[in-house]
């Protein structure tokens, strides 16, 4: 087993800041080398109280300051623009950056793309759910409408 300080959100195992212990082959081939994660020591107390300052700093303050942008993103549509085929098959996938500039264009408010949760790729036109997260105890389900884009 690997112990490890998470540097980003890992769905299933943890927020930036946490120490979790993990299969090693996790640690080694996926977690470290995409900078998810990094290893932990004795030193790295002051790494992990930076990591979580940092996220209190852009969550939102309070769970009903975080409930009134989920209501908020909740009650609206946002249409994503994509270059799209026949059948309505996507070149390429709608990203959460592109999910997070169709919430600010459509003047909702600043979301980080990585509290942006999509089940699976969205490679097709049509009506998606995404989640987001905007604090501990706030998620938002937020309707993505992915549109074909004028070539």
């Amino acid at each position: 087993m690997a112990k490890l300080i998470l540097t980003h959100e890992v769905t299933g195992l943890g927020a930036p800041g946490d120490i979790v212990e993990v299969k090693d082959g996790y640690a080694r081939n996926y977690l470290v080398p995409r900078g998810l994660a990094t290893g932990w020591s004795k030193g790295a107390a002051k790494e992990i109280e930076a990591i979580r300052a940092a996220r209190a700093k852009r969550a939102h303050a309070t769970v009903e300051s975080a409930a009134a942008v989920r209501d908020s993103l909740e009650s609206k549509r946002f249409t994503v623009a994509a270059r799209s085929g026949a059948g309505g098959r996507l070149f390429g996938t709608v990203t959460t950056k592109d999910i997070a500039e169709a919430v600010v264009a459509a003047g909702g408010p600043q979301v980080d793309r990585r509290k942006i949760e999509a089940k699976g790729h969205i490679k097709t036109l049509g009506t998606h759910q995404v989640v987001v997260h905007l604090h501990d105890e706030v998620a938002a389900k937020v309707t993505v409408e992915v549109v074909a884009a004028d070539a």
